[in-house]
C-alpha cells in the first residue's frame, strides 16, 4: 500500500511516527505546505519507505498530480478540516481511497440561520457517497477524536455497558481551563485567594 499524508503537523507527524513500526505499507509520503516541516517529520524516522513533499492542499490539481505520481492507494488527510473539500475531491478523482480526522464543516442556512438548518457537519461528504461506491473506493470521514472515536465509545456503551440510552452528548472543552485551574487572584486584603 502507498498512502499519501498531508498535512505535516502534529496529526501528520504523528502519524508517520507509528507507522514506521508497522509493516501494512510499503511508501509513505508526508506533505505539508511547508516542505521544510514536511521533512523534519520524516527525517527522524530513518526509514527509506517515507519521503517529504510541497504542496498546497487546497488546490485540489496538485494533489491530484501528486497522488498520480506517487502511484497512492490512500490519501489520508491531516489538515484543517477547512481544505477538506479539495481533499476529498482529489482523492476520488486521483482513485484513492480516502480518510480524514473530520468531516466537512457546517454553515448557517444563509438567509434564516436562528430558523432553519443550513448545511450540517458531514453532508457534503455523505451526499458523494455514490460516487464513491461507483468507484469501488472507500472514504472513511470523520475518524479522529470527534466524532470518530467518540462515536466509538458510544456505540460500546449502547452495545456492552447499558440497556438503554436517552442520549450521548460530547463536550469539547479541553482549551477551556477548569474554574478550579483559574489563575489566583489577589483580594483587596492582597491575600492570595482563588476564584470558585
Amino acid at each position: 500500500m502507498r498512502i499519501l499524508v498531508l498535512g505535516a503537523g502534529g496529526v501528520g507527524a504523528a502519524v508517520a511516527a507509528i507507522a514506521r513500526r508497522r509493516g501494512f505499507f510499503d511508501r509513505m509520503v508526508l506533505a505539508d505546505l511547508d516542505p521544510a516541516r514536511a521533512q523534519a517529520a520524516v527525517a527522524g524516522l530513518d526509514d527509506g519507505r517515507f519521503s517529504a513533499a510541497g504542496i498546497d492542499a487546497s488546490d485540489r490539481r496538485a494533489i491530484v498530480e501528486l497522488a498520480r505520481a506517487e502511484r497512492a492507494d490512500l490519501i489520508l488527510n491531516a489538515c484543517d478540516p477547512r481544505l477538506n473539500p479539495s481533499i476529498f475531491e482529489a482523492a476520488l478523482e486521483a482513485r484513492c481511497s480516502y480518510l480524514d480526522m473530520a468531516m466537512t464543516l457546517s454553515r448557517r442556512h444563509p438567509k434564516q440561520p436562528f430558523e432553519r438548518t443550513g448545511v450540517m457537519l458531514g453532508d457534503e461528504q455523505f451526499a458523494a457517497a455514490p460516487e464513491w461506491e461507483a468507484a469501488g473506493l472507500l472514504a472513511l470521514v470523520g475518524i479522529g477524536v470527534e466524532p470518530g472515536l467518540s462515536d466509538v465509545f458510544a456505540r460500546f456503551a449502547q452495545d456492552h455497558l447499558f440497556s438503554a440510552i436517552d442520549e450521548v452528548g460530547v463536550r469539547d472543552g479541553a482549551d477551556r481551563p477548569s474554574r478550579a485551574m483559574r489563575s489566583p487572584r489577589r483580594s483587596r486584603s492582597g491575600r492570595r485567594s482563588r476564584s470558585a
